[in-house]
């Protein structure tokens, strides 16, 4: 079975990059582990860089691919295993232990 390759156009790229520029200059983190993500690392190149992750994958939906409402930051791996899939966020940190 062929898979339906995205197209990528100049005004998505122009996009993408304002995006992480946005991202590096905030230092935002990963939206899906919550760690530092790192910018000194050419976009896409290594597990710990930077990558635009589509919060609604545009395998779900291709109408999402180009709205930036969608965009998140996260780590390369973060995005690659979590595929299309729904993420699996945490609760976050927990007020006290319960027993």
């Amino acid at each position: 079975m062929a898979t339906k390759k995205r197209v990528s156009t100049r005004a998505f790229q122009k996009q993408r990059d304002q995006f992480f520029e946005q991202g590096q200059r905030d230092n935002e983190p990963c939206w899906l582990c919550g760690q530092p993500i790192d910018y000194a690392a050419k976009p896409g190149t290594t597990d710990d860089s930077h990558e635009l992750d589509h919060y609604v994958p545009v395998s779900v939906d291709p109408t999402m691919q180009y709205d930036p409402a969608n965009f998140r930051h996260a780590h390369k791996i973060c995005n690659v295993l979590r595929s299309n899939k729904p993420p699996k966020l945490s609760l976050g940190i927990h007020s006290r232990q319960w027993y």
